[in-house]
């Protein structure tokens, strides 16, 4: 995977640093999809050496940005979708998913990796009664994203509000909940904050995480799931709270609940 990257520089997009694992990329990797490097695969399997159940913890947490989606479209009437950290393109993105259910949903993706903006216009496709946007930003700029989602998005209507696995990559967590707080608190009555983050919730985990900070990479923390919960701190949590990805409103199936994954997520309501 390598002659998009080569265009987008040569389009005037930053280049692409292949010479240290990107989590975005990793996290393709094991979803299965193309969009990565040697040095992510390098990477993903030596985390995967240590802590195995990896994989299915970012399945888990696909499908939770999958039934989450669906649940606010179809569900809670929600029509407009601010997702922050997208990463790069999968199966079932936020807006293929929500204008699914309803064709003139409108969506803004948020991120700043040039991979990510390589890919944009795979995103950026839509239904042609909706909207698909994209911003280049950093999730330390709340201010420049709200400013830049509202050329697509109306912020007298509800929003509903994603950050899915980036908040780990803020290092602090009381600069974590601010920004959390600055982007609600933009948002009118009616809208929903959709999050999940990795947990510490298993040693080997804490271990590998540990591994691939020191490899160099952009850092990212393992919090406990209280703290998570305290993300949602002023907000209306929808059942069943904050909980493993895997267990938060799975689809129905025939061997009862699904195993508990360590990352942890859940979808609150603002009043």
């Amino acid at each position: 995977m390598t002659d998009e990257a080569e265009n987008s520089a040569q389009e005037g997009f930053p280049k692409i640093d292949t010479s240290v694992p990107q989590s975005a990329r990793i996290w393709n990797y094991w979803l299965g999809g193309k969009d990565n490097y040697e040095v992510d695969r390098v990477a993903g399997d030596a985390f995967r050496t240590i802590f195995p159940a990896i994989e299915t913890g970012a399945r888990a947490a696909r499908y939770f940005l999958a039934r989450a989606v669906r649940h606010l479209a179809a569900e809670e009437g929600i029509r407009q979708f601010l997702d922050i950290g997208t990463g790069l393109p999968n199966v079932d993105n936020t807006h293929q998913i929500a204008q699914r259910v309803v064709p003139e949903s409108r969506i803004v993706y948020v991120d700043n990796d040039p991979l990510v903006l390589a890919h944009a216009r795979a995103l950026l496709t839509s239904t042609p009664e909706g909207v698909t946007n994209y911003v280049d930003a950093d999730l330390r700029e709340p201010s420049t994203i709200l400013r830049e989602a509202a050329k697509t998005l109306d912020f007298d209507k509800p929003v509903a509000l994603m950050l899915m696995g980036i908040l780990g990559h803020i290092e602090d967590f009381d600069e974590a909940r601010s920004i959390v707080r600055e982007l609600v608190e933009a948002l009118p009555s009616g809208s929903y904050l959709v999050q999940y983050d990795s947990t510490n919730t298993s040693k080997a985990y804490v271990k590998a995480i540990q591994q691939y900070n020191d490899g160099g990479s952009v850092p990212y923390i393992l919090r406990s799931p209280d703290q998570i919960a305290h993300f949602f701190d002023g907000l209306e949590l929808l059942e069943p709270g904050v909980a493993s990805c895997s267990r938060w409103r799975p689809d129905a199936g025939a061997w009862g609940l699904p195993a508990e994954v360590h990352q942890y997520g859940g979808v609150a309501l603002k009043r």
